[in-house]
């Protein structure tokens, strides 16, 4: 017999939400089991008109290619939230390691993360953008949920740039988030 986290067996015959319902674990525990699970390194970035913003998040997946859909999360905790759920499109950034740079300047409260002009740029429609990232898709948020302390983002891709071909010295070397660090990937770590 499985024993669910609370320390409570399952009564027979329930279904899968009401053993979930019946178990709980701190959110210490929570972030300690994910702090060891490693996420690809992305910076999202949108303007409604009131300037851009940009926060780094480990959070964007691939749903669907057709239509090409991805979905990720931000908290409302950070002060780019508001301006990404208004926004009507967004820009994925999809970091290599030579872009760390990018990554904690999106990821530090209380700055002007847009200050230094020689960083980014915009896009002919518009959104805010950093060109040195590795790989970027522009796309429409089409669905938006609550999700206690954050909201889950789902974007259709409408463009996209990626690695020139496969001899991009770039394309092995992604940025990675793991136990509260970052990390590359690259020829060292394959298994």
């Amino acid at each position: 017999m499985k024993i669910n986290p609370a320390g409570q067996a399952p009564r027979a015959g329930a279904g899968p939400r009401e053993v979930l319902a019946s178990a709980s674990i701190t959110s210490e525990q929570f972030k300690a089991v994910f702090r060891n699970h490693a996420g690809g390194v992305a910076v999202i970035t949108a303007d409604i008109g009131q300037g851009p913003v940009g926060l780094t998040a480990t959070s964007v997946t691939s749903v669907s290619l057709d239509p090409p859909l991805l979905i990720f999360s931000v908290s409302e905790l950070s002060s780019s939230t508001p301006t990404i759920r208004e926004a009507d499109t967004v820009v994925i950034h999809l970091l290599g390691a030579d872009q760390l740079d990018i990554a904690k300047l999106c990821s530090t409260s209380g700055i002007d993360r847009f200050a230094d002009t020689s960083i980014w740029s915009r896009l002919v429609t518009g959104e805010p953008m950093f060109p040195s990232a590795h790989a970027w898709i522009r796309g429409r948020i089409v669905n938006t949920m609550a999700a206690g302390g954050s909201t889950v983002v789902a974007v259709q891709a409408l463009q996209a740039l990626s690695p020139r071909d496969a001899d991009d010295p770039l394309l092995g070397r992604p940025l990675v988030y793991h136990n509260r660090t970052w990390h590359v990937l690259g020829e060292h770590s394959k298994l």
